[in-house]
């Protein structure tokens, strides 16, 4: 299977007409319930209509194609809707997390130029004083805005009804640009991975790894603001004619028995989730005789996944959890399949179309099987491989110019060709899923004027596989106290991101340095690690 698999990629290509509009019009495409009781049914037919109005009525506020269009929505069939508008008219899309911090969002739509946002009216007070930061910024679409409309706003709702049904999707070359992600480094600000529209083209884990069915609902436990999240809970579905089941949370903490009510009443048969909403799963008691769970297939990606909720899942369930990897920059590389054998804490085999070869660190020189090397992708090898970091092109020469593309994860491949995670090769923290930038939290830290000193990075946790920790440097005269330390946790809540802030905070009188001055993020790391002092 591996070894006679060929990409098939056409010349001309756009993820709309492959998602939606190839579909019959009577086929259902989605279920949608929030946590009201309020539900809905669309058809692709609905989405066929809704998405041209949409698209129709960004083009007549100037949207052009290669336009860059944020969006940041709940999970609602408008949504889903807007992001397929934005692809058939050729535009870029850029998808908010509404757990970003005010500068995470400023820094998003400044870096990126984003010329449009559509948000809602809950959201839009938050848009206030960013004007100075965000010039680009021309159009604010407001949907459900209720008295939060501002002058110059456009009414989304009303727009999108008076809009044509008719729109032609702009004739797409497979390698025009389509999405752009947001992720995060071990030094500076996020950065935009370009993907093309040809991206969705090798998520062939939907075949492999979930073996979606037309007839079977699938769901997925991820925000629409990440690559999985759109892809697991929209686009990979979708693009086999798979209807999605949707439930919109009030917001707060992730509540694992509103997905196993979800799960139970619309007899859901296929699910995408992560490691750290399996293991707050865990945390029910005897779920599986509670609920009538008709799961036939769960898959989790996002961090490595414990061998015990595996065993866990499958005992409730009776159904193991395929576990795949991957990164916002390409993915998945591997996984584990239903039509081979499971072996809990792998990440699985390389999946077909996908060349990994573990390599040591820094070259391109690969390692014996059973020894530690870097997890690389060799480039160019699959239609996922990004068009490069938005407007930076020295690091996308550096990234993904050369033979590989080198993901910083360490593994180690055994004689039969599973790959087992071993760690990160850098600073990058990856807690419950989310990709956190230690630069980010730190520069938000030391916003506080008691701060003089930061260094942020991931701690073990039962429940996310890491945290984030900052170690803390006060200023003179400045008393560590508990208070301050909460005082330091809001503040990165609120300005950087809700999932990124540091769950713990030690205060220390230095952080270990290179002779240059450069704090050594590694010492504290394999500290937390060991359990020990740094």
């Amino acid at each position: 299977m591996v070894a006679g698999f060929e990409w098939g990629v056409p010349g001309r290509y756009n993820i709309a007409t492959d998602t939606v509009d190839k579909h019959e019009d009577d086929r259902l495409a989605m279920v949608w319930e929030d946590w009201r009781g309020n539900e809905r049914r669309l058809t692709f037919g609905d989405f066929k209509t809704l998405s041209n109005k949409i698209a129709n009525v960004l083009v007549s506020h100037g949207v052009a194609r290669g336009d860059r269009v944020a969006v940041m929505l709940p999970s609602v069939p408008e949504t889903a809707a807007t992001f397929i508008a934005v692809y058939k008219l050729g535009g870029i899309l850029l998808s908010l997390s509404q757990l970003y911090g005010d500068d995470s969002i400023a820094h998003r739509l400044n870096d990126s130029q984003a010329g449009v946002l559509v948000t809602d009216g809950k959201n839009r007070p938050r848009l206030e004083g960013m004007q100075d930061r965000v010039s680009s910024l021309e159009s604010v679409f407001v949907l459900n805005a209720g008295s939060e409309l501002r002058q110059g706003d456009v009414d989304f709702d009303n727009a999108v009804a008076e809009a044509s049904e008719d729109f032609t999707v702009v004739d797409t070359a497979s390698d025009d640009p389509a999405q752009l992600y947001y992720s995060s480094g071990t030094t500076g600000a996020a950065k935009g991975i370009l993907h093309a529209h040809r991206y969705l083209l090798a998520h062939n884990e939907y075949e492999f790894c979930h073996d979606v069915k037309d007839d079977e609902l699938f769901h997925s436990t991820g925000e629409w603001a990440w690559i999985a999240g759109i892809v697991p809970g929209i686009l990979g579905p979708w693009r086999y004619g798979a209807p999605v089941a949707v439930f919109q949370r009030a917001g707060g903490a992730y509540d694992p028995a509103q997905t196993f009510y979800l799960l139970e009443k619309y007899e859901v048969g296929n699910m995408f989730t992560t490691p750290t909403a399996l293991r707050a799963m865990t945390q029910l008691k005897d779920p599986g005789s509670q609920y009538d769970i008709k799961l036939r297939i769960c898959c989790s990606a996002g961090e490595p996944l414990n061998p015990e909720v595996i065993r866990w899942f499958k005992k409730q369930f009776g159904i193991p959890v395929l576990d795949y990897y991957g990164l916002t920059e390409s993915y998945p590389l591997c996984g584990n399949f239903p039509t081979v054998d499971i072996r809990p804490g792998s990440m699985g085999l390389p999946l077909p179309g996908w060349d990994v070869q573990l390599l040591k660190v820094g070259t391109e020189e690969q390692v014996p099987r059973g020894e530690a090397g870097e997890i690389c992708l060799r480039a160019r090898s699959n239609p996922h491989y990004p068009l490069g970091y938005w407007n930076r092109p020295e690091d996308t020469d550096t990234v993904f110019g050369g033979a590989y593309f080198h993901t910083n994860d360490m593994g180690r491949m055994d004689e039969d060709g599973y790959v087992w995670y071993e760690g990160r090769a850098d600073d990058v923290i990856i807690s419950a899923g989310y990709r956190i930038g230690p630069f980010e939290v730190e520069s938000a830290i030391l916003e506080l004027e008691e701060t003089i000193e930061a260094a942020a990075v991931a701690s073990p946790d039962d429940k996310r596989g890491f945290v984030v920790k900052a170690f803390v440097r006060l200023a003179e005269g400045v008393e560590p106290t508990e208070d301050l330390a909460e005082r330091i946790k809001a503040h990165v809540r609120s300005s950087y991101a809700a999932y990124a802030y540091p769950r713990k905070i030690e205060f220390v009188d230095d952080l270990p340095k290179t002779l240059t001055g450069k704090i050594r993020r590694i010492e504290l790391r394999e500290a937390e690690a060991q359990g020990t002092q740094p």
